[in-house]
């Protein structure tokens, strides 16, 4: 094979997909037909009305998606077997406060772990063509690559979910205070986390509005509160939706309890800045010991020394 058949084929193929794609994007004339209307409103009903529905139109990328759909399915699912723990990752998935599934996570960690093998590879090619390194050293290159491709997504979503709990938990005590004002005005459990949620801009006001979202569903107080706290796994809201729920039950006052609830977080998080300071009291020393105190102890002798120099 010559090489301009071989440049041919490959532009050949891209060609074909551009024209296939460009003949899918022309609209169609015509009104759609009436099963086809239909088809959302009862597919929960209708499996003739659900493969309606999932029928894709005849694109390269919907056919290609088609195609590579079980070898992917395949692939996240070998994952999800290696590193195991979906229950977990869901799990940080709602407390980062990403709408994202699973199956479209695992997608993200086997794109990174493809691009870490990539890049890798073109690592361990350039080191083989101007060094001289073994073999082996050049395939663990690419090995440890694809696997930090692999963790990438998994260390950000662990990291922003501590980052959202860390802000929850600084948010906590505003919350409970207004809690307590309302509550202590006359209004309702239900209508003091209604006007949380609307007067409050924070990440736990947003989940104290998708409370109210559900109750307004039909779904009672007592199991949105007790699921959305599960859900977040932040300890002190839960102790907290543990008095709600118990006063919900009872019919006992929550105004001084809630109070006495948002005074302990506030010490709790007086507490912690200062065991964060003792913690770090030696790495402040750092900067003191290698950069002030040489750079003074120069500024002091400098002068000397260049006097001594031009003196003698």
């Amino acid at each position: 094979m010559s090489a301009a058949v071989a440049l041919a084929v490959p532009v050949g193929i891209v060609l074909g997909l551009g024209l296939w794609t460009l003949v899918a994007l022309i609209p169609r004339i015509g009104a759609p037909r009436l099963t086809s209307r239909i088809a959302p409103y009862v597919s929960a009903v209708s499996p003739a009305a659900r493969d309606l529905v999932r029928r894709r139109p005849a694109e390269p990328v919907s056919a290609l998606d088609e195609l590579l759909r079980p070898l992917a399915d395949g692939l996240r699912r070998g994952l999800s077997g290696i590193l195991g723990g979906d229950e977990a990752v869901e799990r940080r998935l709602r407390q980062a406060g990403w709408s994202l599934p699973v199956p479209r996570f695992r997608s993200r960690q086997l794109i990174g772990g493809a691009i870490g093998a990539a890049a890798g590879a073109g690592s361990s090619a350039l080191l083989l063509r101007f060094t001289a390194v073994p073999v082996i050293a050049a395939i663990a290159i690419a090995v440890v690559a694809a696997a930090m491709g692999l963790l990438a997504p998994e260390q950000m979503l662990a990291r922003a979910a501590r980052a959202r709990l860390a802000r929850m938990d600084a948010e906590y005590p505003t919350v409970v205070e207004l809690l307590t004002l309302s509550l202590a005005a006359g209004e309702g459990v239900l209508d003091a986390l209604r006007r949380v949620a609307r007067v409050g801009s924070g990440e736990l006001a947003r989940e104290l509005g998708i409370v109210v979202a559900e109750v307004n569903a039909g779904v009672a107080l007592a199991e949105a509160l007790t699921r959305r706290a599960s859900l977040i796994g932040l300890p002190t809201l839960s102790r907290t939706v543990d008095q709600l729920v118990a006063a919900l039950d009872r019919g006992t006052p929550l105004a001084e309890v809630l109070r006495s609830e948002a005074q302990d977080a506030r010490e709790e998080t007086k507490r912690a800045i200062l065991e964060a300071a003792g913690k770090k009291e030696v790495a402040m020393l750092v900067p003191l010991v290698f950069l002030i105190l040489p750079v003074t102890v120069l500024v002091a002798i400098w002068p000397g020394v260049m006097v001594l120099r031009m003196g003698f």
